[in-house]
Parts: structure tokens; C-alpha cells; sequence
């Protein structure tokens, strides 16, 4: 977010919030220029949206279109660039002979939503970061057609979904049981899986030991806790801005205090690709800054209630 001498403005477009290692990251663009900002719980994170969403491209590719977006997809693509890049993901079944080794994981995102899933080896648990898993266990590791098959065995044997709506994860993250009973349901269900072997388990895949991987402290979700979550950020306008201190943060949500009696209101970054965005007023000197001195945190998008589905019912 830097404004230009000369009256020019030169605008960061956001690409998303990642994670990949023990913090999350907003990474940054701004033409040939990439950038990644490590977040601080409690500090100020704050911008302001010009212009006209555009279309982000597939597959490290601008759009050739040029196209614009509507402000309420959380891809930020077109429908050609949309099919572009589904047609070379895992998740779409066109790679087959995939040569690398993948895991199977059980991840568990709250009371009764428990899933199975798989990503490459070689990510580790980026992927279980990204989704806003509180608590995962490895299952297995073999081959991808392997780890395909030990999903679709575990969804008609187990009724083990691999796909929880995601405006459920996020509205029960300030509420969670303690850690015992997080993990309880994992182990539950890993114990039901493991005794599938030999009845559907594919021969390629090994099983791995169960152990449950907690986030909750690494999302800081204990900062959630019995606070007063009032909605989540439908879509960003042109000049409407969203500003708050940074509570917590999981998959692709920020969780942001505004200031307003404790309120606490969710930011899905995916929201923010394809905008040209400025420091707000109460925001960072630069993106993913953590602290802009401001004068005091504000949202000037459109919200909606968290009990009512949140951003949009995507799905991970």
C-alpha cells in the first residue's frame, strides 16, 4: 500500500493469506514485485479498496481478458481462468499419474465436523493451516489414486465427509471444547478408519500412527474465546475499508476487533485478491505492518451475520 510521487498512486493487490510455517503471512504484489507481511496478534491491520475488482489470472498467468470480478467470489477469477486453473489441481482427478507421494489426514474443525482429505507430502500441514483445521492426525501416505480410493472408502464405509461447508468452521471458532475433547473425536474416528484394513483400505497406502496436531494456540483462537463475534465481511466495496487489531486468524480468516465494544468481525482474505489496496486511515504504513498509529479501527464494507453464513457457503 504506497502512494506514488506525482500524483500517481501505485496500488498492492493482495494474494491471499498462506501459511507456510508457524505464522501467518499476507502475501503481496504490486506489478513484478512480491512481498509477504508475517502477522502479530494484536496488531492493527487496516486498507482501503479502490477502483474495480479485476481477475487474478490461473496458474501464475494475468487474465487475458482482463476481466473484472464480482466482489463477493472468493476465487477472484473469471470462468475461463476459473476452469484454467481447476483443470490442472488434484482436487479435479486430471493427474493421475501423479508420481509424488501424498497423506491421507482426519481434520477436525469443530464439535461434529470431522474430515477426510488428502495433499502432497511434501507440503507437510500447510494444507491443514490453510483449511483452519483446529486439530488434525495423519492416516496414511502411498500413492495419490491410493489416498483417493482411502477417501471414498471412508466416506461410504464411515459416512466421513471430505468437505465441511465452511461457514460452519467459522462460526463456532470462539466457542470450541477443551483440547481433550478436540482430539477425542479425531482419535474416535481415526480408530474406526484403522479398522477398515484389510475390508476397502488400498494395499499401496500405509497407515501412520495416530497423533493429533493442535492449532488453536497457533491460530489464537484462546483469543476468541467468549468474545463478542458479530459478523463476517461480505464483500469489500470500491472505497470501503476494513480496519481492526488482529485477534486471530485461520485458513484464509482474520479476526478483527473494530473497536466497537469488543466486537469482533472476520475478514476471509480471499475477499481482498484482485483489489488495488491503500492504507486506511486507522491501517499499517505499509501492507501487514503492525501498527499505523491511526486513529481508531472502523469497517466499511457491507457484514453479515455470522449465524447466517457467514462470507459465503464455499467450500475447502
Amino acid at each position: 500500500m504506497v502512494e506514488a510521487t506525482g500524483g500517481s498512486r501505485v496500488g498492492w493487490r493482495c494474494t491471499g493469506l498462506r501459511w507456510p510455517g508457524e505464522a501467518p503471512e499476507l502475501g503481496w504484489e504490486n506489478g513484478r514485485d512480491r512481498r509477504g507481511s508475517v502477522l502479530v496478534y494484536g496488531s492493527v491491520l487496516g486498507f482501503r479498496a479502490l477502483g474495480e475488482r479485476s481477475c487474478v489470472g490461473a496458474r501464475g498467468n494475468a487474465c487475458p481478458l482482463g476481466a473484472l470480478v464480482p466482489g463477493r467470489s472468493t476465487g477472484a477469477r473469471c470462468a475461463e481462468c476459473a476452469r484454467l486453473d481447476r483443470a490442472h489441481s488434484v482436487a479435479a482427478d486430471t493427474i493421475a499419474d501423479d508420481p509424488r507421494s501424498y497423506r491421507v489426514y482426519l481434520a477436525w474443525f469443530g464439535p461434529g465436523m470431522v474430515k477426510v482429505g488428502i495433499t502432497a507430502e511434501e507440503r507437510g500441514a500447510a494444507r491443514l493451516r490453510e483449511q483452519g483445521a483446529v486439530v488434525f492426525s495423519w492416516l496414511g501416505r502411498g500413492p495419490l489414486m491410493a489416498a483417493r480410493r482411502t477417501e471414498e472408502v471412508l466416506r461410504a464405509a464411515l459416512g466421513v465427509p471430505d468437505r465441511i461447508p465452511y461457514a460452519r468452521k467459522r462460526a463456532v471458532r470462539g466457542m470450541l471444547p477443551g483440547a481433550g475433547e478436540r482430539a477425542g473425536e479425531v482419535a474416535e474416528l481415526y480408530g474406526r478408519a484403522a479398522a477398515l484394513e484389510g475390508r476397502g483400505w488400498p494395499e499401496s497406502l500405509e497407515r501412520l500412527p495416530y497423533e493429533a496436531v493442535d492449532h488453536s494456540g497457533l491460530f489464537g483462537l484462546p483469543g476468541l474465546a467468549g468474545g463478542a463475534g458479530v459478523g463476517a465481511v461480505r464483500e469489500l466495496v470500491a472505497g470501503g475499508g476494513v480496519a481492526g487489531r488482529l485477534v486471530a486468524a485461520a485458513g484464509p480468516d482474520l479476526h478483527l476487533a473494530t473497536g466497537d465494544g469488543g466486537a469482533v468481525v472476520v475478514l476471509d482474505t480471499r475477499l481482498m485478491t484482485g483489489w488495488e489496496l491503500v492504507r486506511a486511515a486507522a491501517g499499517p504504513e505499509a501492507p501487514g505492518d503492525e501498527d499505523g498509529g491511526g486513529r481508531g479501527p472502523a469497517v466499511t464494507v457491507p457484514v453479515e451475520d455470522l449465524g447466517h453464513g457467514g462470507v459465503q457457503d464455499g467450500l475447502f
